[in-house]
């Protein structure tokens, strides 16, 4: 066997060839991150092998600098291993005791564990589909956090305040739009009933009609509303970024629903109350679930662990959550168990029974969490569908 060890980094990367007698084939060396650094790599390793499909090659998962590397090895069909950066870390630091880091040291460090029985799985399809999960579900919750709504419910305030008072929520596509057709309140007030009844009623589709105008228009002739023609143009902005990024979430999770549906047939949809969003985002953070022996390993790589102290005498006896690890796994996890515990008898009834043993709601929250990983890890090991037990 022919083993390729490469140190990713922005410019350049620093590769190790050896062989499974441990004989250094090519000493550790340079290639340019470019089309013709990749040609360099690939002569040199078909220079030393004769059957390519002897020929592992492993390099570290460095974020999107290795993307195109990665391609380009998997194009010319090579088997190709991605390893963790914290592994090759503990694995170099194994075989020696001195501080030594370098791009050549880390090389040969990858090279040298594939050569070792570490149980290293090769990149394949359902790594590729779950990187586009990952990519999606992250730009996804980048979206849905941007902090734009909240932006307009304060400009209400600031423009027309009492209308706050006669929706449901700001957050309407009708409230949007006559928000942007009359910045202030002043203007509401002066347009005519006809009009503005009209508006209301095509935007919210005949749910509002003339008795919301005539309430709308004595609120805003009444109104303590500032006129700032600054806020005015601010707050119809923020309303055309809030409608341009709904269409583009729309968008993002129309894409994940066909990865999902396509390529990561999971059961865990069958879980009521989560949802594919939910699904995706679990399934993209935790990836290849045999890389996990047991559901602990997925609660601490979430960083839903309780921490530990103790020294001397000093034991805490209430200990926090870690919360280290994947925030986006966190964070799915405990939204998915609040509509898992709506929906489903059976987390619900462990939901009320942790409340009862005068838990915090987020304390009880986090022993459902835990309880739904147990029931994923399950599912996804065996592959079939979830029943209740209640």
């Amino acid at each position: 066997m022919i083993y390729v060890g490469i140190d990713v980094a922005k410019d350049k990367h620093v590769c190790f060839i050896t062989n499974s007698d441990r004989e250094i084939l090519f000493q550790s060396f340079p290639i340019s991150n470019n089309k013709e650094g990749f040609e360099t790599l690939f002569h040199r390793i078909e220079s030393v092998a004769e059957d390519l499909n002897k020929v592992k090659v492993g390099l570290e998962a460095t974020g999107h600098y290795s993307y195109n590397l990665l391609g380009f090895l998997l194009d010319k069909g090579l088997t190709t291993y991605v390893t963790n950066p914290l592994h090759t870390n503990l694995y170099r630091k194994s075989l020696s005791l001195r501080k030594t880091k370098t791009d050549k040291v880390d090389s040969r460090t990858i090279a040298t564990m594939m050569m070792s029985d570490m149980d290293l799985k090769s990149y394949s399809d359902t790594f590729y589909h779950n990187e586009e999960l990952k990519s999606l579900t992250r730009y996804r919750f980048d979206k849905v956090k941007a902090k734009l709504k909240s932006s307009v419910s304060r400009l209400v305030n600031i423009l027309f305040p009492e209308l706050e008072k006669l929706v449901p929520t700001l957050h309407l596509a009708s409230v949007y739009t006559l928000l942007s057709e009359f910045p202030g309140a002043s203007l509401i007030a002066a347009t005519h009933l006809t009009r503005l009844s009209n508006l209301l009623s095509e935007s919210s589709k005949g749910h509002y009609g003339r008795d919301s105008a005539t309430l709308l228009r004595e609120a805003a002739k009444n109104s303590i509303g500032s006129v700032m023609p600054a806020k005015s143009m601010e707050r119809k902005h923020t309303i055309k970024l809030i409608q341009e990024l709904t269409s583009q979430i729309d968008e993002i999770e129309t894409a994940i629903k066909q990865i999902m549906d396509e390529e990561i047939k999971s059961p865990i949809l069958t879980i009521p109350g989560i949802s594919y969003q939910m699904e995706a985002m679990i399934i993209a953070e935790i990836g290849d679930f045999s890389r996990f022996d047991s559901p602990d390993k997925i609660l601490a790589y979430a960083g839903m662990s309780p921490s530990t102290y103790q020294s001397g005498q000093l034991d805490n006896g209430y200990s926090h959550m870690e919360k280290r690890g994947s925030r986006y796994l966190r964070y799915a996890l405990y939204n998915a168990t609040k509509y898992v515990c709506h929906w489903d008898k059976s987390f619900g009834s462990y939901l009320e029974k942790k409340r009862l043993e005068s838990k915090h709601y987020n304390v009880a929250l986090s022993h459902a969490a835990k309880k739904l990983v147990r029931l994923i890890f399950a599912l996804e090991k065996s592959g079939q569908a979830y029943i209740s037990a209640v």
